[in-house]
């Protein structure tokens, strides 16, 4: 190995090293902090680990409903986003048009709308419609703002089913809409993860939508509880914070883990297609 290449190589562990730690030190708060008593500001090691800090949010107002609320909110968005953009998608990938270009490109531009840019229409709406305080409709709304991007997911994922699959179910008298049941879709489980988990991180990690939306605590969810934790006069509650971040990363990590385990095989089409 030449000097010049051992030299960029070395280089290159230095900037990942330093991006891994602006990673790792908010984390190690985050943990650090939760097991402290007189938690503060700083990362530092408790004088005396203590579990009060989960002891004092583990209650149903403050916690298990606005958490409960989330898992609500996020898999409603989640499960309705995979159906809309697997039917969406479908037609973008089957059928070739002069309209699949513009209305593709359409989409991707209504994804890069932020949403403090149409909140006060929408709230208009709602408030005409009378759908303020309705989580069913703060389901529908977290999965409209959501499948531009899944739209173009879920078609690239279908892409890569061969077409020739589902000729050979027409052969045997199935539909497209059965072809597309038994056989797309299970043939793009992975891609189809992929597009719930995406939905339901945008769901889950939103604040301004439920804030907004969700006028009564009994359906606020744990993104926009969160911010009990912040006093007046800037005063925080930097211990039962951090408890609290915990349990609310809990439920993303366990999706994670069971996304990778059911889904980390990859596209199960290997030996579909012969001659």
């Amino acid at each position: 190995m030449t000097a010049r290449r051992r030299g960029g190589r070395v280089a290159a562990d230095v900037v990942l090293l330093a991006v891994a730690l602006l990673f790792l030190i908010p984390l190690a708060w985050v943990v650090l902090a939760a097991f402290d008593a007189r938690a503060d500001y700083r990362a530092k090691i408790p004088e005396q680990f203590t579990l009060e800090n989960f002891s004092s949010i583990l209650t149903p107002e403050l916690t298990l409903l606005p958490l409960a609320n989330s898992l609500l909110l996020s898999f409603g968005a989640g499960a309705l986003t995979v159906i809309v953009s697997v039917l969406a998608a479908y037609p973008l990938s089957r059928y070739r048009s002069r309209v699949n270009g513009p209305f593709l490109y359409g989409i991707l531009f209504a994804s890069c709308l932020p949403i403090t840019a149409i909140m006060v229409p929408v709230y208009s709406l709602f408030v005409r419609l009378q759908l303020i305080d309705k989580p069913w409709a703060v389901v529908l709304f977290l999965a409209t703002s959501s499948l531009p991007m899944c739209i173009w997911m879920t078609k690239n994922f279908m892409d890569s089913v061969p077409v020739s699959l589902e000729e050979a179910g027409w052969v045997d008298g199935a539909s497209r809409m059965v072809a597309l049941q038994r056989i797309v879709v299970p043939l793009m489980r992975p891609g189809i993860a992929v597009v719930f988990v995406f939905s339901f991180l945008q769901a889950w990690g939103n604040f301004f939508v439920p804030f907004v939306l969700l006028t009564s605590s009994e359906w606020q969810p744990a993104a926009v509880s969160i911010y009990s934790f912040f006093g007046q006069y800037g005063a925080i509650a930097y211990g039962r914070l951090a408890a609290f971040s915990i349990l609310y990363s809990l439920p993303v990590l366990m999706l994670y883990v069971l996304v990778t385990r059911v889904f980390g095989g990859g596209f199960a089409m290997s030996g579909a297609v012969k001659g």
